[in-house]
């Protein structure tokens, strides 16, 4: 089977493509099932088909981006584009194959610096504005990055990530809109430069970006895609599924490091010529004046958000809005009839991974079951399997199993990849039962990874930060269920003094893990306990904790 992409990398630097694992150990990868994927060309550059492709196809006037009182043309991003990829080869020296960290809010030098670092061959790592330098220095030391884009309001972290790793000898200050400041020396130097830059040709399976998302382990892992991945989930699931049309105008939550974010606000509307409204800050209630203001027609947002939204709707006029997407979570059927209930809308529920890049599972319009996340989307096949990997009959709970034109790939991670790669298929750690008419409803998480509000939290990773604490003897983190959230976390502590088992305690555990590691993963709640479950052996028992979480949900539901 042909496989777009089989020629000569043009990466100078191997770094990324030495790590990646055996291709025996990949998923097996299919482009047969739709034409277009079939049709890739074996080489090109994603920044050339997302941005230079609109323009020359006359879309340089359309409005690409929304951004404050700012209407980005195609053509304004293209000349940005091209500005900053000329910087980076000039005066900071980057060369294909390279990595640049990205690190900003959503806004549009976020958006340019995507496809500049894609267009000069080098690979980009985007993190999220609200990780801290502990987090950002994993990544920084497991890529071994140089270089770092950094909005300037964001500095602050990113210096103190260069004090950890010396490795990471530039950082490069811009502004959200490249308009300039006296401190912001990535700004400067774009503009001694002029538009027009040449993509550097890579192969369709150059490496374009490295996708870190949090694991069972702790320790977050890189996920590895290619030029053609980015196209690929753009041929997906936004004309098959989610109907993109060019006149559709998006807004969302996800951050663009998320690839959530990148599928939803960047690649899918540019792919049609169609605009994003990009928000810095979110709320609810922003979202929702966001939609009325610029007359959006579809939002994107996990299902915490629109369990908060729908007892705002009738404060704003939402008119022109034609569809809304969920993802990042399960979408629990009260929310869904709820959001139809106040918007007469469907949401359309979305099941992906980072380790895909996007949304694989989906359904929409009258194809829509409530409380089912929905089918195999046109491109991809989707199985359940039981534990010796042989395929379960409908009915029976088993592990959700994909394989498509994207797939997993972990850098340098041998251990990892042998447990998502399973006899050619993408393991995603969801357990679901198929029913008759190939609709996938969603029974649980198979591992510790908790989804709260739509971010995937390690259970592990927020263990090892509350262990750094001198108070704290041992600890476990699992998910507990709560109605708003899904899912919140929660801490099981066993302090070295049993006489700080005090509300004063927790509030000092909670600030703790706030300072060390992004925020939204700090526990939620925290139980006291003199001991924590264990085997014989010694091993912790994460899954009796899950398990009497579980149990005082269901009282509580039932009582």
């Amino acid at each position: 089977m042909h496989q777009p992409g089989a020629g000569p990398s043009a990466h100078i630097d191997s770094f990324a493509r030495n790590r990646l694992p055996p291709q025996d150990l990949w998923p097996q990868m299919d482009f047969s099932v739709l034409p277009t994927l079939a049709a890739y060309p074996d080489r090109f550059n994603a920044a050339e088909v997302f941005v230079d492709a609109r323009v020359a196809a006359g879309d340089g006037d359309r409005v690409c981006l929304i951004f404050e009182d700012e209407i980005w043309s195609y053509r304004r991003l293209q000349e940005t584009v091209d500005r900053m990829a000329k910087a980076l080869v000039n005066t900071y020296g980057v060369r294909p194959g390279h990595r640049v960290l990205l690190r900003a809010p959503n806004n549009p030098m976020m958006v340019a610096a995507h496809f500049a670092v894609l267009k000069v061959g080098a690979i980009y790592i985007a993190t999220m504005p609200l990780l801290r330098a502990r987090e950002l220095a994993y990544i920084v030391e497991a890529c071994e990055i140089s270089l770092a884009l950094c909005d300037i309001k964001l500095a602050d972290e990113m210096v103190a990530t260069q004090s950890r790793v010396p490795g990471l000898t530039r950082i490069a200050l811009f502004t959200s809109t490249g308009k300039g400041n006296a401190d912001a020396d990535l700004d400067r130097a774009m503009a001694a430069e002029t538009p027009g830059f040449k993509a550097v040709d890579t192969a369709a399976n150059d490496i374009a970006l490295i996708a870190f998302t949090s694991g069972t382990t702790g320790a977050p892992k890189g996920t590895v895609h290619f030029h053609r991945d980015m196209v690929a989930i753009a041929d997906c699931f936004p004309p098959h599924i989610f109907k993109i049309r060019r006149d559709d105008v998006m807004v969302g939550s996800p951050p663009l490091a998320f690839t959530f974010g990148l599928g939803a606000l960047v690649l899918f509307p540019m792919r049609v010529g169609a605009a994003s409204v990009l928000l810095e800050k979110f709320s609810p209630e922003i979202l929702l004046a966001t939609v009325e203001r610029h007359r959006c027609t579809a939002t994107y947002t996990a299902p915490t958000g629109y369990r908060q939204m729908a007892d705002m709707v009738d404060r704003f006029d939402l008119s022109s809005l034609t569809r809304s997407v969920s993802a990042g979570e399960h979408l629990p059927k009260p929310t869904f009839e709820l959001w139809a209930e106040r918007t007469g809308l469907k949401i359309i529920d979305g099941l992906g991974a980072t380790e895909l890049l996007h949304i694989f599972v989906s359904s929409s319009g009258d194809d829509t079951r409530p409380g089912a996340t929905g089918k195999a989307i046109p491109g991809y096949q989707a199985a359940i399997l039981g534990p010796d990997g042989a395929p379960l009959p409908d009915g029976e709970p088993g592990r959700l199993a994909i394989r498509g034109p994207t797939g997993c790939r972990y850098l340098a991670n041998l251990e990892r990849q042998q447990a998502y790669v399973q006899h050619g298929w993408n393991i995603t750690g969801d357990v679901y039962v198929r029913d008759s008419d190939g609709y996938f409803w969603y029974q649980a998480r198979n591992d510790d990874m908790i989804i709260s509000a739509g971010y995937n939290i390690a259970g592990p990773e927020v263990e090892s930060v509350l262990l750094d604490h001198p108070w704290v003897k041992e600890c476990a983190v699992v998910a507990s269920p709560v109605a708003d959230r899904g899912q919140i976390v929660k801490a099981f502590v066993v302090l070295r003094d049993p006489t700080l088992a005090t509300t004063d305690t927790v509030a000092a555990l909670q600030a703790f893990v706030k300072q060390e590691i992004a925020p939204y993963k700090y526990p939620r709640a925290i139980e006291f306990r003199d001991a924590l479950p264990r085997t014989e052996t010694g091993k912790l028992q994460r899954f009796r904790l899950r398990e009497e979480e579980l149990a005082k949900a269901a009282h509580s539901a039932g009582g």
